[in-house]
């Protein structure tokens, strides 16, 4: 079969659709002070608004791909176009925290019909097999780019416009996109005789908003207090559990968990899920820190997190290099450890600017994790049979989305276990106000400007002071995970898959 004529211009459409997507579940970050002085949500409300659309995008990810290939993939890009962009009006000019979660939700929705359908799309129409790992390759960086990218542009924005910029900026550009991809993206089901699930797609959404509420929950513990929180925690855990079983069960599982026999796999998966925790948490905790304890505007603190965007891209770029000289595990394993010692001199910060230390050590977390990422990709293609690639790629899309929500989820709660009794004992303020100031750094600094004078001050020097605490802890937290991943890396990935690998690479 010849190939498309037009199959770049389809790429570069594709490759448009996910960075919208992938920008969005790291845009807000900056824009949190913003957002706390115009909604004042609560510590709990704020976690939900930045990261329930990764929460929801991550278990829908499979449904939808499933559903694109039964009744199309071009309809169902076209309708996550609509949705994305009603949705990205609502958050533009949501007026309460309740309705920018509700916003956040569908937008969600709208990025999971978009996302595995690109992927699809691409091996579709490139059927010529060098161009098509290049195609890959190119939708690859632009899905960890934008994760790096969401800081920057949404600093731009909320500098020179409103927090609800970082959403009206989407519409635009997907009026013009939806002609083009009505008229460009080919329509074709590949059903295979598979029937969707939909008990399987409930209990993986149900599954993953339980863990996480709990999780956010036992850190706050004012919508249902903490007890509560851990039952729903463990009910969702137990939901997971069940979802784990039926598809273990089922002929034809909504995700393909067979896939997680092979090791190189299954670390494979683990490590892009760590990474981006690390990636997307670090990257809120971080921005707050820049604005909210340095005192740097949106466009400036932006600017301040460029270094992870360049060191990412040049990641990306050198890291087919160095998998070629140095083999699979050596990179994986390499990647984590050097995103974890990069975030080791954060431990010794205070409320002082460190310029030059925190330019290198956004630098090494950026091409780390790009490598790390690479790698990992690889290990799971590699791993995975040709008639079963469909289902690994839906597996490493899932890892993505679910690493980014869990990182802001449990790093975000880490930070607040920390941070809330720190400012509880402040003296001079009313206890409303103060309880209010518990819930986030940006609400502290917001009750803060209210009061003003001696009790103003001390609240915010003490909420600053406390908030860099939670922010070790959560650079701790971060640091053991991505060692331990390494080392699992290292134990996991055996010898025979470098030698494998510099072989098939050298081909």
């Amino acid at each position: 079969m010849s190939p498309r004529a037009d199959r770049w211009a389809i790429l570069a459409l594709l490759c448009f659709s996910l960075l919208l997507i992938a920008v969005d579940a790291t845009v807000l970050h900056i824009a949190v002070p913003a957002l706390t002085a115009a909604l004042e949500p609560t510590g709990v409300q704020l976690l939900w608004i930045i990261d329930v659309y990764s929460l929801v995008v991550a278990p829908l990810l499979v449904t939808f791909g499933t559903l694109g290939d039964r009744y199309g993939r071009r309809r169902l890009v076209l309708l996550g176009y609509v949705v994305f962009g009603i949705a990205s009006l609502a958050a533009a000019f949501a007026a309460t925290p309740e309705a920018l979660i509700a916003a956040r939700v569908f937008l969600g929705v709208g990025g999971a019909m978009i996302m595995p359908a690109t992927l699809s799309i691409i091996r579709q129409v490139f059927t010529d097999r060098r161009e098509r790992a290049i195609a890959l390759g190119v939708w690859s960086a632009v899905a960890a780019g934008g994760a790096a990218v969401g800081p920057v542009l949404g600093g731009v924005l909320v500098e020179h416009f409103w927090w609800g910029a970082v959403f009206l900026i989407n519409v635009p550009p997907l009026v013009v996109a939806l002609p083009l991809a009505a008229r460009l993206i080919p329509d074709v089901t590949e059903s295979h005789g598979h029937s969707w699930d939909g008990l399987s797609a409930l209990l993986s959404v149900a599954g993953v908003l339980a863990v996480a509420f709990g999780l956010k929950e036992a850190g706050y513990g004012h919508t249902v207090g903490r007890g509560a929180a851990v039952l729903i925690l463990a009910g969702g855990v137990a939901v997971l559990a069940w979802f784990v079983a039926r598809q273990r069960a089922l002929s034809s599982p909504l995700l393909d968990l067979g896939l997680f026999a092979d090791r190189a796999f299954a670390t494979g998966v683990a490590c892009v899920l760590f990474a981006v925790f690390a990636l997307v948490g670090l990257e809120l905790v971080l921005a707050q820190y820049l604005q909210l304890v340095l005192g740097l505007s949106p466009l400036h603190a932006a600017l301040r997190m460029l270094p992870l965007m360049v060191a990412a891209t040049c990641g990306g770029l050198a890291a087919a290099h160095v998998l070629h000289r140095i083999g699979l595990r050596a990179t994986m394993s390499g990647g984590l450890a050097l995103t974890a010692l990069s975030l080791l001199p954060t431990l010794g910060w205070g409320v002082e600017d460190h310029p030059v230390a925190l330019t290198l050590c956004f630098a090494g977390i950026g091409f780390g994790i790009e490598v790390a990422l690479l790698a990992a990709s690889d290990a799971i293609m590699s791993a995975a049979p040709q008639e079963r690639a469909g289902g690994a790629a839906a597996v490493e899309e899932t890892a993505y989305e679910l690493g980014a929500g869990l990182g802001i989820a449990v790093l975000g709660t880490v930070t607040t276990l920390v941070y809330a009794p720190a400012i509880a004992g402040v003296a001079g303020v009313p206890a409303d106000l103060l309880a209010k100031a518990e819930g986030s750094l940006a609400a502290a600094a917001h009750v803060a400007d209210e009061l003003g004078g001696t009790a103003g001050a001390a609240l915010s020097e003490a909420a600053r002071w406390a908030f860099v605490s939670g922010l070790h802890a959560a650079v701790g937290v971060s640091v053991v995970l991505l060692l331990a991943n390494a080392l699992l890396v290292g134990v996991l990935v055996p010898a025979r898959e470098r030698r494998a690998e510099k072989e098939r690479l050298s081909v």
